[in-house]
């Protein structure tokens, strides 16, 4: 069973019609005990990282996933959700994210002709062997809607950059814990080959 989960910050039904569409059983939930004895997690979202924070916070999910991660359940956060996984961002100075993994979320640096947020469809550039970018074409496009973008602190988790007036961290993987700023779920075959091969990591190994 695969958790989506539910605090209010949208872009849930979308995904988990994704997971449907490839035979998982998705479940969209904030109820802990189902999300701790969930296979694999997911945290999507859209909007604000200081509101999504107190949100988390309000349900009690940021000490699930906290759990979660310990358990070594594959985790995947998606836009806001790979956002959230830092330790802050620049969009709500003074919120502490859940600082699972290490770096900066920043401003995409205004440039003319470049519009802010970043909505549409980029490339990716592969590194690092990723496991959710198996069987992947390089350079596949896939779809993107944000305004502020991850510097990861540690290179080696950086699993896939695109370009966007600067040069962006799109997808990150540290043992269990994978995310992706864009989204899997509307990148058409290519980011349900992603969502496929997140089904396949298997807990603990």
């Amino acid at each position: 069973m695969i958790a989506i989960i539910d605090y209010d910050a949208g872009n849930l039904k979308s995904v988990a019609k994704a997971l449907h569409y490839l035979g998982g059983e998705a479940v969209i939930t904030r109820d802990i005990p189902t999300i701790l004895r969930a296979d694999h997690v997911i945290l999507p979202g859209v909007g604000s990282f200081g509101v999504a924070m107190d949100q988390l916070k309000k349900y009690g999910l940021d000490q699930a996933i906290y759990e979660v991660v310990a358990k070594k359940t594959p985790f995947l956060g998606i836009c806001l959700g790979l956002q959230l996984l830092f330790e802050g961002s620049e969009e709500s100075e003074g919120i502490e994210g859940l600082g699972i993994l290490h770096g900066r979320i920043v401003k995409i640096p205004a440039k003319d002709g470049l519009k802010i947020p970043h909505i549409g469809w980029n490339s990716l550039s592969l590194q690092n062997d990723g496991r959710l970018f198996a069987d992947v074409p390089p350079e596949s496009y896939v779809y993107f809607v944000h305004s502020y973008y991850l510097k990861a602190q540690d290179a080696d988790i950086v699993k896939a950059v695109t370009e966007y007036g600067t040069r962006i961290h799109a997808s990150v993987e540290q043992n269990h814990v994978f995310a992706c700023q864009f989204h899997p779920e509307k990148s058409s075959s290519v980011g349900l080959m992603m969502l496929k091969n997140f089904m396949k990591v298997q807990k603990g190994v």
